[in-house]
This record gives structure tokens, sequence and C-alpha cells, in this order.
């Protein structure tokens, strides 16, 4: 039974409940990923914002890069805690640029997000990631 006013954490829980997030998290950022990455295929005229600078191209394929690539790597587990910088900064980027004079009904859902990227660079992937099964291969 769980106690509700209990302070230790129980690691098996906490690394289910990091599970859930983890996996929750990436689908649906892979899902909004995805017609970034279909425009950047599609080729032409890309029209996307270009927050720093570096061109609309560029910018498209550093928020494909983040949304997809690194929202796999948390799906797995794999270099999670560096997986998140990238989907930070993205977040960073939409909550504060391009959202940034939006009422907070409109950035709320990139707040959000951030909000579980930072848990994620906290807390690390748990025990069931391929980030749990090479720390524990290299400690024999």
């Amino acid at each position: 039974m769980i106690n509700l006013f209990e302070v230790k954490r129980n690691e098996n829980y906490l690394s289910v409940i990091i599970l859930v997030i983890r996996l929750s998290v990436a689908i649906l950022m892979i899902i909004h990923g995805l017609s970034k990455l279909n425009m950047l295929l599609k080729g032409g005229d890309i029209q996307f914002p270009d927050p720093l600078g570096v061109g609309k191209t560029a910018s498209l394929t550093l928020a494909v890069f983040a949304e997809i690539i690194c929202s796999f790597l948390l799906f797995i587990g794999l270099a999670t805690r560096l997986a998140t910088l990238p989907l930070i900064v993205t977040m960073l980027i939409a909550v504060f640029v391009i959202h940034g004079a939006d009422p907070i009904d409109v950035k709320e859902i990139a707040i959000l997000y951030l909000l579980f990227y930072l848990l994620l660079l906290v807390t690390g992937s748990g025990k069931f990631s391929v980030d749990y099964l090479i720390s524990k291969k290299s400690r024999f």
C-alpha cells in the first residue's frame, strides 16, 4: 500500500513513472515533429521561423533534430540527459521567442514539455532504459 505522506522514494516506482513520462513525451513530440520533417523533406520554399538567425532551413533542421531524433533517444532511454538539452532549448525558444507575446494558453503546452524535459535532465532515464543497461555493464 502507498503511504501518501511518505517522503522516502521507492526507486522502482520512480523508474516506472520516469518510463511512462519518457515514452509519453517522446511519442507526443515525435508526432508533433513529423509535420516539420515532412516540410523539410518536401523541399521548396520553407516557411519556418528563424529565431536564431541561421536561416529558415537550418532552423527547421534543428527543430526536426530535437523533436524527432532527440525524442527517439528519450523513447529508448539512450543518452537521455544529453538528448534533453536540444529539446529544452527548443522549448525555451518556443515559449520566450516564438510565442513570447502570446497569452499563456498558447504557450502552456511548450511550458509543460519544458518542465518534463527538465525533470528528465535531473532524474535521468531510470532503470528501464538503454542508459541503465550501459551503466550496469560499465560497473563490472
